[in-house]
């Protein structure tokens, strides 16, 4: 376990320098084909702070995209009492508690470290778990808080958004204006299909690299966070017994948002081949499969 939470560590450095990188050489792109300069170090400027504004406020753009509404032990004295009970028994600060509107069942954790930790949960989840199913969502959930896997997931999540805005503005460069050099030599940057094809391709090739890395981050967090919650309750059936619930009554979230669909224990958005293909969760059978194995070791 604690090799686990070095490793997330680890990752989150080479995490930031790979997305760094990419926004890097859009910037270098950007610079080459206007022949300014000025515009990489401004990208890279730019860049930088965003990403420092999202360590530190991803948390709470996260919960507000997803309609969260924070609470406290009086407005649903279940669900509280069962996160203060793993918080104590994980010996972590106790985190915000969200409640989300929606009737599909899911949830999620985020936050920088577990200081700052939020946990929410919707509620879909909670009409149809009993108390012990629920207690291993909010395990698994807590899970990812204690092996700092909510500081992995909220870095990409800020910095998946940081490549889009990034290479969204690069293609309205390419659409409405280059700059005073390419208006004398082409009559306006719009003009200009070099500028175009760039900004088309990065425009293509950002959410696709966003996508693989969300994908090949989430999936082992999330066998990891399973095994986290059956060590915590010393009950993997009850987690196997919800994640079999959530593939029965899972339904898209009514808040959809692709760049935090990593975030949540059960996949939030409609399927389809690009969602399968680039898919943020492992199958919910070989979750169950795991898990009951992990209970006939018990």
């Amino acid at each position: 376990m604690y090799r686990a939470i070095a490793k997330n560590k680890r990752n989150t450095v080479f995490i930031i320098l790979l997305f760094l990188l990419i926004i890097g050489g859009l910037g270098v792109l950007a610079g080459y084909v206007y022949q300014s300069w000025s515009i990489s170090i401004t990208v890279l400027v730019v860049a930088t702070v965003y990403a420092l504004i999202q360590y530190f406020a991803a948390s709470r753009l996260a919960v507000s995209i997803s309609g969260g509404r924070e609470i406290q032990k009086a407005d649903n004295p279940r669900l509280y009492r069962i996160v203060e009970n793993l918080s104590i028994t994980d010996g972590l600060p106790m985190p915000k508690v969200y409640i989300i509107n929606d009737p599909a069942p899911n949830a999620f954790a985020t936050g920088r470290d577990p200081q700052h930790a939020f946990v929410a949960a919707t509620t879909g989840l909670l009409d149809i778990m009993d108390d012990s199913e629920l207690e291993g969502v909010m395990a698994h959930e807590m899970g990812h808080v204690q092996n700092y896997d909510t500081r992995v997931s909220m870095i990409v999540f800020g910095l998946v958004v940081a490549i889009g805005f990034i290479a969204d503005l690069f293609l309205r460069f390419a659409f409405f204006g280059g700059g005073r050099s390419n208006d004398r030599n082409n009559g306006g940057g719009g003009g200009n299909p070099i500028v175009l094809v760039f900004g088309l391709v990065a425009m293509i090739i950002a959410p696709l690299v966003a996508a693989g890395v969300q994908a090949a981050i989430s999936r082992q967090r999330e066998y990891l966070a399973d095994a986290t919650s059956a060590m915590t309750t010393r009950n993997p059936d009850a987690l196997a017994s919800a994640l079999e619930k959530l593939a029965q009554y899972g339904r898209p979230m009514q808040r959809q948002n692709s760049s935090m669909s990593h975030l949540w224990i059960s996949d939030p958005n409609r399927p389809g081949i690009m969602s399968r293909l680039f898919s943020t969760h492992p199958p919910i059978a070989d979750r169950v499969a795991r898990l009951h194995r992990i209970g006939g070791e018990f």
